[in-house]
């Protein structure tokens, strides 16, 4: 027999999740299109009760982003410029419609490597809130997401929150489609950067869709940081190794244009996250 339940509360869930083995249904925008026409066989945990799981909250040192916080949410709320990759990606999650049910992290669960958040949240060393009736751990986001549609996720646990420690800097994210609205990525890219006297001090950058997860990409970040921020900063982008990437073919494109395309928009998400140069800003185009 199939059972379906919606708790109220974490703790109801927690139990419910420990007696056996349930698929979470959270905004359902993943759930409802992976089920395809085949007959529901597995027991489902509609955890869309759980208010105290939605919305962004700040403590002392992190911004904790709960786990049934939507896509919209994110565009709405007061964040520092360094979330500003992450609202922008929140703008290319499908329609409005799938922003305003989609959760933060049932895109993180799903774990498709077009998944638009991930890049945005990878420059901002989010972990992820995993809990179950016996403990609560914290996992960095590459130890979270294993490969395609693969996760750390242990029976009997289901994801809380996204911490974030408090970032500096700002950040931007570009992304490449087939066309502008409503498109699986053919790559994308999340840079965030710390300028002090005009010098680069810290530099994060994350790509996706070009790899079984998204990956940050540390020799171009060791080629950003000490460099001053002016255009040159899109030369070292271009002239920096990206050993990380390993670019799949397929219907949207091909590896080989994948990884000549992401060496631009990484440029252009750099670029952008700088900031004014010379009294104007360069924009991705």
């Amino acid at each position: 027999m199939i059972r379906y339940a919606k708790p109220t509360t974490v703790d109801e869930a927690l139990a419910l999740l420990g007696e056996g083995a349930w698929r979470i249904l959270a905004g359902g925008t993943d759930f409802y299109p992976a089920q395809g026409a085949k007959p529901f066989r597995d027991n489902v945990l509609d955890i869309n009760g759980l208010t105290s799981l939605r919305g962004i909250f700040e403590t002392d040192d992190h911004f904790v982003i709960g786990a049934r916080t939507t896509w919209t949410d994110i565009i709405r709320h007061p964040l520092p410029s360094a979330f500003d990759a992450l609202k922008q990606a929140a703008r290319e999650v499908g329609s409005p419609q799938i922003q305003n049910v989609a959760s933060v992290a049932g895109n993180l669960c799903n774990a498709s490597p077009a998944a638009d958040g991930v890049p945005g949240l990878l420059i901002l060393d989010a972990e992820v809130e995993l809990s179950s009736t016996a403990a609560t751990r914290h996992l960095s986001l590459p130890d979270f997401i294993l490969g395609n549609r693969r996760t750390a996720l242990e029976p009997g646990e289901m994801v809380t929150a996204i911490r974030v420690p408090k970032p500096a800097g700002t950040s931007a994210f570009v992304k490449l489609g087939a066309r502008r609205y409503l498109v699986i990525s053919i790559a994308m890219a999340a840079a965030r950067l710390v300028v002090e006297d005009g010098t680069v001090t810290e530099a994060a950058v994350a790509v996706g869709s070009c790899s079984a997860v998204a990956k940050r990409l540390a020799g171009v970040e060791q080629a950003l940081r000490g460099r001053w921020a002016d255009d040159g900063l899109a030369a070292a982008v271009q002239s920096a190794p990206m050993t990380e990437l390993s670019p799949i073919a397929d219907v949207r494109g091909s590896a080989e244009y994948r990884i000549e395309a992401v060496r631009e928009i990484v440029a252009r998400a750099v670029l952008t996250a700088a900031g004014p140069m010379d009294g104007h800003m360069v924009a991705a185009a």
